[in-house]
């Protein structure tokens, strides 16, 4: 369906204006006929509105980028760069002193010293914050390293609030900083919660209330920022330039995610590695207590699993299902899937076990003496 351009009244008479406050200074009026002059005015009217329409889309463009660039930066930060600002105006008045006494090309240089200083201050305020505001305090100096770990901001994605152990890792402390959840990750999941799926929708409830839950949560520093992203459709293209404007890490379990993120040069935290890494590490010769809940692949293997999902293989077990062995680990295969170790029977279980059929042999052959 075809849509009539839209004609902003506020452009237009800005321009009608600009165009009679020029005639006026030019006089524009008393030069030509009526009709020459009308076709000039609105000519320049035209071309008045399409260059303020451009400027006032630019300008609106800017104000908000510059929204959301404020609404992401920490408080911190705005201090430090105004002080920086401020200190950087006063360097600069002193510094162009000395020029002002030249002629000619003083002028131009007290300015872009000025301006240097001034931009230089902001830049080393913003970046310096936590320092100068402890300067400024009087507490000292900050561990430069610890400070700067402890303020990293990290960008949930979609796929790790899905999943649902951040809160886990959250509560174990083994991330410091704020975490940051985008509108437009909200939306993602308010999409999958609203879908026809079943599955899909259970996942994406989960996900908000699991949202929910670290809000509420008083040791967890999460914030839902507006950052909307126009220029890009894609989630995972909105993800990996907003990580890019706050200098941020991304969390993320999308294997897709993490190998782009990467490329671009971003830290990702992957639930999934962290999760391989604190697997309980075995070792050739270990006992360990497993049991037996299915056959194996192979003849007479029986599997079993441990606690964080590692696939225990033990040979000689096919008829030990639903049992508690005691098994000694023979070795480890670490594949695509995951982590697989292999094992067979202990000595001692192993000897129950001969007894046990010795017994039963046993058995069978009195009641056929007997029978």
């Amino acid at each position: 369906m075809y849509k009539s351009p839209r004609v902003s009244t506020t452009t237009l008479g800005a321009a009608i204006l600009a165009v009679i406050t020029i005639a006026q200074l030019t006089g524009l009026w008393n030069r030509g006929s009526a009709l020459q002059t009308a076709f000039v005015v609105a000519g320049a009217v035209l071309v008045s509105y399409l260059v303020l329409n451009v400027l006032a889309g630019y300008i609106r463009t800017r104000i908000r980028r510059l929204n959301e660039m404020l609404e992401t930066t920490s408080i911190d930060i705005l201090v430090g760069g105004i002080a920086g600002l401020m200190l950087g105006i006063m360097v600069g008045a002193v510094s162009t002193y000395p020029l002002s006494m030249l002629r000619g090309w003083g002028n131009y240089l007290i300015l872009a010293v000025f301006l240097g200083c001034s931009l230089l201050g902001v830049k080393i305020g913003a970046s310096r914050a936590s320092e100068l505001l402890s300067l400024l305090l009087g507490r000292g100096l900050p561990a430069p390293l610890s400070r700067t770990e402890s303020c990293e901001t990290k960008v949930l994605d979609t796929s790790a609030i899905i999943d649902g152990r951040i809160y886990d890792v959250c509560q174990s402390n083994f991330l410091d900083g704020r975490l940051v959840v985008p509108t437009f990750v909200i939306e993602e999941l308010q999409h999958i919660a609203d879908s026809s799926d079943n599955l899909r929708r259970n996942k994406g409830r989960r996900g908000l209330e699991l949202l929910s839950k670290m809000q509420k949560h008083s040791q967890i520093k999460i914030d839902i920022i507006e950052a909307d992203i126009s220029e890009e459709r894609d989630v995972d293209a909105k993800l990996v330039k907003l990580c890019k404007r706050l200098n941020a890490s991304i969390v993320t379990n999308d294997f897709n995610l993490n190998k782009v993120s990467e490329l671009q040069g971003i830290k990702v935290l992957n639930i999934n590695e962290l999760a391989n890494a604190v697997k309980m590490i075995v070792y050739p010769g270990e006992n360990m207590h497993i049991s037996i809940i299915k056959e194996g692949k192979e003849s007479g293997q029986g599997v079993g699993y441990l606690e964080d999902g590692t696939m225990i293989v033990v040979e000689d077990a096919q008829n030990d299902i639903g049992r508690d062995l005691d098994v000694v680990v023979t070795s480890v295969f670490q594949t695509a899937a995951g982590r697989m170790i292999f094992t067979r029977k202990s000595r001692d279980e192993h000897q129950h076990q001969t007894h046990y059929m010795d017994n039963q042999v046993q058995t069978v052959r009195e009641v056929n003496f007997y029978g």
